[in-house]
């Protein structure tokens, strides 16, 4: 492909990451926050994170943000969850800690770099995508759990909110170029189809749509659950992909990561949808175009990691985690009338309803 299908994408998702050692990790972490513990990197796409194990059996995520983040936007995403504290302090949410000068994020020199440090919560349990088989009772509860996070942010207001973002549905027209690196023509057609049925269906109902901040990444690798009881949420991560968007993004982002692969796909999005309509109604003019933004989201996954993956061979396993499946769940849902899916969503929701 040439230089200039890359030059218009987000720069962020296009630098090497940043480097910082554990050693140096464990530093920042008791200089800017006092907190001292066993430290271990973990898995991450922009930013660094470590998880601190402290001996009084607390733990924490350390994460430091690459050197091309904008403070504004790690302000954001702070201030989103403070926000979310206040408004439903039982929401099982990843929480932000204070720095010792009281403030949420810490600038620190590595290596002459400067970057942001920040202090979360860490809860230990399963995460999602290790789950074998996620039954009807968990789907529910995310969707639940979103619908209340969501009206949690409703209102939230921030100057970052509008920044640019390659995952922002809304960007979905610029990922043309990216279908190249699709390798299976099969399915890059399939993905160029539904970027065409959004463009044409959903793409030009988005000005009449309600909007507010949406977490727009509820991915499997994103929620933490119990794994006694793994129906039991016990966490929702990563705020770094939040946008100021169409509440139905957040639906559609969502339910594309519970479409299934087999049999009925459509069956376990449609349960996460019901529990959210549930909690939050959903509207009429954001129902007819779900399924366009279920089967846009599954294209985003493919495209962008495919493309990043050329990018960073040597995060390949990572930035790929969630291609399988999409990729399955895209062909499933292709193999569905879009009038279909259309009604079965409708009918979803009106059962929701029903005592």
């Amino acid at each position: 492909m040439s230089l200039n299908t890359q030059v218009v994408y987000d720069p962020l998702l296009q630098a090497q990451p940043a480097r910082v050692s554990a050693m140096r990790a464990g530093v920042i972490a008791s200089e800017c926050f006092g907190v001292l513990g066993a430290i271990r990197p973990l898995a991450g796409e922009r930013d660094l994170n470590f998880q601190l194990a402290c001996a009084d059996g607390s733990s924490y995520l350390l994460k430091i943000s690459h050197p091309l983040e904008n403070p504004q936007v790690v302000d954001f995403q702070n201030q989103a969850l403070l926000q979310i504290q206040h408004a439903d302090p039982e929401l099982p949410v990843q929480r932000v800690y204070a720095a010792r000068d009281g403030r949420y994020q810490a600038a620190v020199d590595v290596d002459g770099q400067q970057m942001l440090v920040r202090l979360l919560s860490f809860v230990d349990g399963q995460p999602l995508h290790q789950v074998k088989q996620s039954g009807a009772s968990l789907r529910r509860n995310l969707g639940d759990a979103m619908a209340r996070l969501d009206i949690a942010l409703a209102g939230y207001q921030h100057p970052a909110s509008g920044h640019e973002l390659l995952w922002d549905m809304q960007q979905a027209a610029r990922l043309r170029p990216l279908l190249v690196h699709i390798d299976d023509e099969p399915l890059r057609a399939l993905a160029s189809e539904a970027l065409d049925a959004f463009e044409v269906r959903a793409l030009p109902r988005y000005p009449a749509l309600r909007r507010q901040v949406i977490h727009n990444d509820l991915n499997p690798h994103n929620v933490i659950v119990d794994p006694q009881q793994p129906e039991r949420v016990l966490n929702i991560l990563d705020f770094g992909d939040m946008v100021h968007a169409p509440l139905i993004n957040e639906v559609g982002v969502a339910a594309a990561y519970q479409v299934g692969h087999d049999g009925d796909v459509l069956a376990p999005a449609l349960d996460f949808v019901a529990a959210y309509h549930r909690r939050s109604l959903l509207r009429e003019e954001e129902l007819e175009i779900l399924g366009e933004l279920i089967a846009t989201r599954l294209v985003m996954t493919i495209a962008i990691t495919a493309w990043r993956a050329s990018l960073h061979p040597e995060n390949r396993d990572y930035i790929l985690r969630n291609v399988p499946q999409a990729s399955a769940s895209l062909r499933g849902l292709a193999a569905i009338s879009s009038d279909t899916t259309r009604a079965r969503i409708h009918q979803a929701c009106r059962g929701a309803l029903q005592p």
